[in-house]
């Protein structure tokens, strides 16, 4: 089957973890392309639970494409399975377009991408590093609000990605030819540490951050206080070791533009107001 005929637009298209930093973006991508689109989440008029997979049927009914987002992570203990599984269904079902998200450097979401390119070896695998809104739109908003960022890291570098890029990247591959088996490394066009990311936002701000490296030990006391799961404590100290300290072009072969800088999105999230 050609990839035109993957990207039927009379179907709608599912997008799981459409309340995410991602996911909501593909929803807005595909409305402004008038594409109709399904919410997977749980508050959805059609709910979708990982947990719960008599909620797959459902929504996977008359579905052709799929942006697959498992939350929390596909490194997670049980992610594979559950991906694994959902894919196959989808599969079954009829779906014949599947791009997942997974993340840079995580051994564990290997697993993932396998179990997901077994049911469908044609799925658009987008591989992505930290994201530019962990800083805004997440955990880390909090510690810049307070000025200060805590995290096991070292003085590791990351090539932080943009999550518009990343949902550029998803829209075309859901609706575009080309990208049926592509495994896209995405990041952003420089390497930055932590200290760096606190000076870009201090600049940007006005006002003083600073970057705190700590222990594994002592930051899964953090998780515990914010209610977070301390499984991040693991997957942070292992991908923030620097072995995504080099930069890809993901977001280039996909899209044939280059990424977004760090310091753009500091600077356009500070006039915001959402910083204080």
């Amino acid at each position: 089957m050609t990839d035109s005929a993957h990207s039927d637009p009379q179907h709608p298209v599912l997008v799981l973890g459409a309340t995410g930093r991602t996911g909501r973006r593909v929803v807005r991508r595909l409305a402004a392309r008038s594409r109709p689109v399904r919410a997977g989440s749980r508050t959805a008029p059609v709910p979708f639970d990982w947990d719960d997979r008599r909620t797959w049927g459902p929504v996977l009914d008359g579905v052709r494409a799929v942006y697959l987002c498992y939350h929390p992570d596909l490194g997670f203990p049980g992610a594979a399975d559950a991906v694994g599984s959902f894919s196959r269904q989808a599969v079954d079902m009829g779906v014949r377009r599947l791009v997942l998200l997974s993340g840079r450097g995580e051994e564990e979401a290997r697993a993932g991408e396998e179990a997901v390119r077994a049911a469908d070896p044609t799925c658009t695998v987008v591989r992505a590093s930290w994201f530019h809104q962990n800083f805004s739109e997440n955990f880390l908003l909090d510690p810049v609000r307070a000025g200060e960022i805590v995290l096991p890291a070292g003085d590791a570098a990351e090539p932080f990605v943009d999550a518009d890029d990343i949902a550029d990247v998803a829209v075309a591959a859901l609706t575009g030819d080309g990208h049926g088996g592509e495994v896209y490394e995405l990041t952003g066009p420089r390497l930055l540490t932590f200290h760096d990311v606190a000076k870009e936002i201090s600049q940007a701000t006005g006002r003083e951050v600073s970057y705190v490296p700590v222990t594994a030990e002592r930051y899964a006391d953090v998780l515990r206080r914010e209610g977070l799961p301390v499984e991040f404590v693991d997957l942070f100290t292992k991908i923030l070791d620097g072995r995504n300290a080099h930069l890809a072009d993901g977001v280039r072969r996909a899209l044939g533009r280059e990424p977004r800088d760090f310091r753009d999105y500091a600077r356009d999230t500070a006039a915001t107001g959402v910083w204080g």
